[in-house]
């Protein structure tokens, strides 16, 4: 998978660990991340938590002839961040033949809890190029 050029990229996002179920990633939070009052931006939550998921999802598909996309995300944003890193961590919760559910709970260096959220992904056949 080329994350390069990618809104990982932009947003500053590294993979940290990745295992069969399993995707650790970090962001900074900076001038990439903030909304227009200093803060984490919501967005960039739901970008790292669905990166993370998707990431993880990938991992357990047929990569010759799947693909995974999001098919529905959601955040319940808990505590506001100016500064530093925030991590995800997202752990698979179901895995069927056409979809997958992850949940995924971002944290800053603490380990105080700044955003949960559940990203369900389609599992989709790749187009042969």
């Amino acid at each position: 998978m080329n994350l390069k050029d990618t809104l990982m990229t932009s947003l500053g996002i590294e993979i940290t660990e990745l295992s069969q179920g399993k995707v650790i990633a970090t962001m900074p939070v900076d001038k990439r991340t903030w909304q227009p009052y200093g803060l984490l931006h919501g967005g960039a939550s739901v970008a790292l938590a669905e990166t993370v998921a998707s990431v993880g999802g990938f991992e357990l598909v047929d990569q010759s002839s799947e693909a995974v996309v999001g098919l529905e995300i959601n955040a319940n944003h808990i505590k506001g961040k100016k500064s530093g890193i925030v991590t995800a961590e997202g752990n698979l919760l179901h895995r069927g033949r056409t979809t997958m559910v992850w949940d995924i709970k971002i944290r800053d260096e603490e380990e105080n809890l700044i955003c949960v959220s559940r990203c369900t992904l389609a599992v989709i056949t790749r187009k042969q190029e």
